[in-house]
């Protein structure tokens, strides 16, 4: 049996003192909360704070001209760092629930975007970016049509500025479908990312300075969230059932007919193109423009014009706000450039360029165009001349003279 010594008595109470002091020290020593602060970030991954999300702003512009809102946008700059793409959106419900957010979606993209695949890709993905956001509706024709029913609160501005009454052309349309079904099945739109928000670059929305820019897709500007509402985890929400009969929709879309009558107020033109806020150029004349124009937006004409024309040294700009005077190809009526509202040429080789207003529609714009006198043919007169010599003079009153300078009839 072993004995043990004073040495290894000493030894063995160190040993139970070392074991015993911490456990005391922490049995007494009193715990203390610790509050959390900030959302703290470890290898670029936040923390989620307990915050609502943030509102959506109302579309209100300033009162900017054109060029001055251009020279705006281009100062502020792109956010730093990766624009990482949304995840592919996966539709779930029935068939005529996809059929309906389809119609949705593509309704968005062509009045949006006009009749352009790259633009209208771009709105589509922002479309479902906001469907799985927190902060939006939870169904596609929900987004779209976000506060359609106050004309100063809608998101996407067609749905309440007059622009479903003209109906796009059945090749335009079935583009604007296609694009929409694809995109509802996963296909993504990248370069725009998690946008949000996104805005033609000759206008400056009130919000536009609280948000990250992130990319630019022709004339559009695209925005996300500041902070973490703007990264991808926030994006979570799913898709609810029920995408809702929208009667705005019933004239272009059959699926959209079994709601409720449409007002007076909504009935669409038949047949008429509506090129969007950026038209496409003639099939057989790439410099010249002729489209609609919503008479409310008189703000934005020129601004339209700039950003059609592009860099062209030679570049015609025609729009009509009446669908029924509208001209498709050239030349033109004296009956359609009358009915003309707005024009812009240039020529850079003859240092020439010029905005002009039908100022009997646009009283307090300038400068006027010069309007034509229509003048009727003379009433034959009997018994003087022959049924030829008659319809030769026929032919001759007939045929008035354009004015000088352009095709368009204006200075």
């Amino acid at each position: 049996m072993p004995t043990f010594r004073p040495l290894h008595l000493i030894l063995a109470a160190i040993a139970l003192a070392a074991i015993a002091l911490p456990l005391i020290v922490t049995h007494l020593v009193p715990h203390v909360a610790v509050e959390i602060g900030e959302p703290i970030i470890l290898s670029q991954r936040a923390v989620v704070p307990q915050a609502a999300p943030p509102p959506v702003e109302p579309v209100e512009y300033a009162e900017i001209a054109p060029e001055d809102a251009r020279a705006i946008n281009a100062a502020v700059p792109f956010v730093k760092g990766p624009v990482p793409p949304a995840r592919p959106f996966r539709f779930v419900g029935g068939t005529e629930e996809f059929a309906r957010a389809t119609d949705c979606l593509a309704a968005a993209a062509y009045y949006e975007a006009g009749d352009d695949a790259v633009g209208e890709r771009a709105v589509v993905q922002v479309v479902l970016n906001r469907l799985r956001h927190p902060a939006f509706p939870k169904t596609v024709c929900g987004v779209v049509f976000q506060g359609a029913e106050r004309i100063t609160g809608c998101q996407f501005t067609f749905t309440c500025d007059g622009a479903l009454r003209r109906t796009p052309s059945p090749a335009a349309w079935t583009r604007a479908r296609d694009i929409a079904a694809k995109a509802l099945r996963g296909s993504v739109y990248k370069p725009v990312g998690w946008a949000t928000h996104y805005h033609t670059d000759w206008v400056v929305p009130y919000w536009s300075s609280s948000l990250d820019k992130i990319a630019e897709v022709n004339t559009h500007l695209f925005f996300r969230w500041t902070g973490w509402w703007g990264t991808g985890p926030a994006f979570n929400r799913g898709q609810q059932p029920g995408e809702a009969t929208i009667p705005q929709l019933a004239a272009i879309s059959e699926y959209h007919r079994g709601g409720a009558p449409l007002a007076d107020d909504v009935q669409l033109a038949e047949a008429v193109p509506f090129f969007g806020r950026t038209p496409a150029p003639l099939a057989g004349d790439r410099d010249t423009f002729l489209t609609m124009l919503n008479p409310s937006q008189a703000d934005t004409f020129q601004g339209m014009a700039l950003a059609s024309c592009g860099e062209r040294p030679r570049c015609k700009f025609m729009g009509w706000t009446e669908p029924d005077a509208m001209a498709f190809t050239l030349p033109l009526t004296p009956e359609q450039m009358n009915a003309m509202s707005f024009s812009y040429i240039r020529d850079r080789g003859s240092n020439f360029e010029r905005a002009l207003w039908n100022c009997e529609e646009f009283k307090k714009r300038a400068p006027c165009m010069k309007r034509m006198t229509l003048r009727a043919a003379p009433a034959p007169q009997e018994n003087v001349r022959g049924p030829a010599e008659l319809e030769g003079v026929r032919r001759k009153a007939d045929a008035i003279e354009p004015p000088p300078g352009n095709a368009a009839g204006v200075e």
